[in-house]
């Protein structure tokens, strides 16, 4: 019997995913690790280290949190970039933790007065941090002296190959970084995400910051051995409870499956409460036993129920797969109409992380 919800997190998975980008890179660009949100849900430390292993020189997080969590894990030697907006409060803790900051107009520069290094940020497109006005982000270059370390922007429509906006974003980022670099060639010029560095070389300058790919989801949605990504993550629970229900008995809230046969139904620990989503209802299938079978009623904060058939081998402790097996994220995904980062990052805390690699454990 295994848990009642567990993620199986193989870090040899992900230390080969952080190979195969760095292997993909061009003109000496660097690979900096994304481990935000918890590793995706993978868990940040764990994850940072597999990815420095793996080739990886920098780490990125969103928030002065997260890099001070690191920090604290011992992971002491990489740089590490805090890509989001901090409060006055939380660039102090990004300060302790020697991270790099993120800024685009002077005044932000100012706040934090040559106490870290700086990458000013060009907003060509994506429409949420940074300036639009490139006198802004120059006056705020010239703010950081030499204190600046990186110019950058991030790509709203890399995962999508027939966009012609990914394209028109590389072009007004490189004519407005491309004079900068070439005055201070020390400068680290980045803006490819995981889709980014898969499809353009064009888009790798000095160092390129890939999230999803490292956790070998796919960042176009597809199949990541497409791209020769393995998918790090299994999502477990068990079999609790396993019960007959006859033709017009009912499983779950509000009745929204009512058997229309003899069959049996496998009840498993793992609901909404653990992440796995409500819209899941009659939507998703388990694997038990090396068989796929259909989750059946509504899914509730601490149960789901599966339909195994009037004949079930499945028996009370089993294990089910809920993630692995064949079953993609992409493929939850797909039946949720979002995507594959969504599906591992809303894996709740309550959601036990075992860590090994190859199937060997990793201590915590």
């Amino acid at each position: 019997m295994t848990g009642r919800a567990v993620a199986r997190v193989d870090l040899a998975a992900v230390e080969a995913n952080a190979a195969r980008l760095r292997g993909a890179l061009t003109g000496g660009a660097q690979l900096c690790a994304v481990v935000k949100a918890n590793g995706y849900g993978h868990g940040a430390a764990a994850c940072a280290r597999a990815a420095l292993a793996g080739g990886a020189t920098w780490l990125a997080v969103a928030t002065a949190d997260e890099a001070a969590e690191l920090r604290a894990a011992g992971i002491e030697g990489p740089r590490i970039l805090v890509v989001g907006a901090t409060t006055d409060e939380e660039l102090e803790v990004a300060l302790a933790a020697r991270a790099d900051v993120a800024a685009s107009t002077p005044e932000a520069v100012a706040r934090v007065a040559g106490r870290a290094p700086v990458h000013v940020k060009l907003d060509t497109g994506m429409g949420r941090l940074g300036t639009r006005d490139t006198a802004v982000a120059d006056a705020a270059i010239e703010a950081a002296g030499d204190r600046l370390a990186g110019l950058w922007t991030h790509f709203a429509t890399a995962d999508d190959r027939e966009s012609p906006f990914f394209a028109e974003q590389l072009e007004r980022f490189r004519a407005w970084a491309a004079p900068h670099r070439e005055r201070r060639p020390e400068l680290l010029v980045h803006a490819a995400n995981s889709a980014a560095t898969l499809r353009e070389p064009a888009s790798h300058f000095d160092l390129v910051r890939c999230g999803v790919a490292l956790y070998g989801l796919d960042p176009f949605g597809e199949d990541p051995a497409n791209v020769g990504l393995r998918p790090a993550l299994e999502l477990r629970s068990y079999v609790a409870e396993l019960k007959p229900i006859a033709p017009g008995e009912s499983a779950g809230y509000g009745r929204r499956f009512v058997a229309t046969r003899p069959t049996f139904i496998a009840t498993l620990p793992i609901g909404y409460g653990d992440g796995w989503r409500r819209a899941l209802t009659n939507n998703a299938d388990v694997v038990i036993g090396g068989e796929r079978y259909p989750l059946v009623g509504t899914v509730s904060m601490d149960n789901i129920t599966v339909d195994v058939g009037p004949e079930p081998s499945v028996r009370p402790g089993d294990p089910a797969i809920l993630l692995g097996a064949g079953i993609l994220a992409e493929e939850v995904a797909s039946r949720l109409e979002t995507i594959n980062y969504e599906v591992t990052v809303a894996l709740m805390p309550r959601v036990r992380r075992d860590h090994h690699r190859d199937g060997r454990p990793v201590a915590p």
